[in-house]
């Protein structure tokens, strides 16, 4: 039922579809305790979606004490002082909603989708979630198994998707967004109860979380609710822990071998990038896109259907609060020397760099992103959820009307040049991902 921290890597967030808009309305404000509220009113459909954002991800966690946000990501759905063991999501999908959660690097969320007339149970759900949490042995117990089969099943069973731990441990060795966000099942081991306690109480507070209501709601009475079931819980009394490191840049490439659980060889490239909100965001952005988006992608035409060194293919940034990744990876055809693969894709990139992009693929590049802000705008799911990050990591839930323009401020010149300065192989990771089956022989 958990949203894993792969579907919010790729951007993935589903929910009911609403009307398709191009500029969100809203009001907002915050309580005494802290708790920041935005509404958003879209009487097209009567369902609701009601979002928490937590601003705590796995970068907040002590280092000997990794995994606790995605841990939280699972025991909070065990219940609360007043909402007995295993019912939350009863009491949801018995109302005739949906409900689910996700974990990052830099934060938390949990949602709940309702007919509208179901709004105060969801405020009263998440207000149990954020005031009463069942934090207590039988759960701590229970959980700990379950994410410890989880990390086994993610970073072991499934072929190449241990690349979430080994490109990150390598791309930031000085900040904590190396440790990887499903956390290790040594420091779970270890942790005690009370670990837990502080972990709840000084994160799942309402001065360091977002709530964001959207869809058929009434914006006085909303308030009127939200008010009534968060109004009195108190702010937290805890310094929320933030890193303050700065990234360091690689000096030279770092190159290794992961062998895997696979059949057939892959390269994966892993570049640093600036963090959230920096205005070459948008055309890196726009870069992934052009590079693989697709079967009429550059890669895609160039590695899949032109030579046919590689089977499968893809390219995509991965925003971050401190700092971001840009992740290019191929899966080699049967017989495709890996060494050659990756000679292939450093070849087209370097043409992005040298030649940059044909005015008429620019235009091209523009439509698709329009195209794709536009549908995300027609789930009030997706339009809690982009609400919650404007507000925490822009600075202001107003950004996310000024999203499209800033695609659109992108020249094609700049597509080249973060292609120059950010896709550069003096200061990268490349991984060569070999069958286990190799090792042996290597």
């Amino acid at each position: 039922m958990k949203k894993t921290a792969f579907l919010l890597l790729l951007g993935t967030f589903f929910g009911f579809s609403a009307t398709a808009q191009t500029k969100i309305e809203f009001r907002e404000f915050t309580l005494e305790n802290g708790l920041h509220v935005i509404m958003h009113q879209d009487n097209s459909t009567p369902i609701v979606s009601n979002t928490v954002f937590y601003h705590v991800g796995s970068k907040n966690e002590n280092p000997d004490k990794t995994g606790y946000a995605h841990f939280f990501e699972h025991l909070m759905f065990e219940g609360s002082e007043n909402i007995d063991r295993g019912q939350f999501a009863l009491i949801v999908q018995s109302s005739g909603g949906t409900l689910n959660a996700g974990t990052s690097t830099d934060f938390t969320f949990y949602y709940e989708i309702l007919p509208s007339n179901q709004l105060e149970l969801a405020l009263y759900l998440e207000s149990e979630r954020m005031l009463h949490g069942k934090i207590d042995q039988i759960g701590v117990d229970t959980q700990r198994e379950v994410i410890k089969q989880e990390m086994k099943e993610v970073l072991e069973d499934q072929p190449y998707m241990s690349f979430r731990k080994e490109i990150p441990i390598r791309l930031f060795p000085n900040h904590p967004y190396k440790n990887p966000v499903i956390g290790s099942a040594e420091h779970l081991n270890q942790a005690t109860l009370e670990d837990f306690k502080d972990f709840y109480n000084t994160f799942y507070v309402p001065n360091n979380a977002t709530l964001v209501i959207a869809g058929d709601l009434d914006y006085e009475a909303t308030e009127y609710l939200v008010r009534k079931y968060f109004a009195e819980i108190p702010r937290g009394s805890h310094d929320i822990p933030r890193p303050n490191i700065e990234i360091e840049r690689l000096k030279s490439e770092v190159m290794d071998i992961v062998y895997d659980n696979i059949q057939l060889p892959a390269i994966f490239q892993g570049y640093q990038i600036p963090k959230i909100g920096h205005p070459d965001t948008y055309a890196i952005d726009l870069l992934g896109t052009y590079l693989l988006s697709g079967k009429s992608s550059l890669m895609y035409k160039e590695l899949v259907d032109g030579s046919q060194k590689a089977v499968q293919a893809a390219a995509f940034p991965f925003d971050q609060e401190d700092g971001g990744m840009f992740i290019i990876l191929a899966i080699a055809n049967m017989g495709v020397d890996i060494d050659e693969l990756n000679t292939s894709i450093d070849e087209i990139l370097a043409s992005v760099q040298e030649n940059g992009i044909d005015p008429k693929e620019f235009e091209k590049l523009l439509n698709i992103k329009e195209t794709q802000l536009v549908n995300n705008l027609g789930s009030v799911a997706n339009i809690s959820l982009d609400l919650a990050q404007a507000h925490v990591f822009y600075g202001s839930a107003e950004s996310i009307n000024s999203k499209l323009e800033r695609y659109r401020n992108v020249k094609p010149e700049d597509i080249q040049r973060v292609a120059k300065e950010y896709l550069n192989r003096d200061s990268r990771v490349v991984l060569k991902y070999l069958p286990k089956s190799s090792q042996s022989t290597e």
